[in-house]
């Protein structure tokens, strides 16, 4: 499973993956939009992650340092990916709209503790 297609749940935005070692660093973070957004995320170089359709319906929320950059679809509101603070060079992205994904067959998901202890905060 190297390169992947991904829809939100309206088919409106498209994303491709090339993920030449699979799904890598499974997690889910505590920090304030992470833990309301509830998402199970992965990571890619941001070169491997390509939107193919659905780019006008991309809409980008930035917060507090304005470094990373969190895309949902403006129409099915759907949390895709986000560009990464600590390393703006990596792409997180939204493992459950992987059709391919069975999150019952992952029952110890590490937390990263964005919240009190970002790799960013000095």
């Amino acid at each position: 499973m190297k390169n992947l297609t991904l829809k939100c749940h309206c088919d409106g935005v498209q994303l491709n993956l090339y993920l030449p070692n699979g799904f890598e660093e499974i997690r889910r973070c505590n920090c304030s939009i992470c833990r309301r957004k509830g998402a199970v995320v992965s990571s890619a170089l941001k070169e491997n992650l390509k939107v193919i359709t659905g780019h006008e319906l991309l809409s980008k929320y930035q917060f507090n340092t304005k470094t990373a950059k969190h895309y949902f679809c403006s129409r099915c509101g759907i949390y895709t990916h986000h560009q990464r603070r600590s390393n703006p060079k990596i792409f997180g992205f939204n493992k459950e709209y992987i059709d391919q994904f069975d999150l019952s067959s992952y029952e110890n998901i590490p937390v990263l503790d964005g919240k009190n202890n970002h790799p960013s905060d000095d």
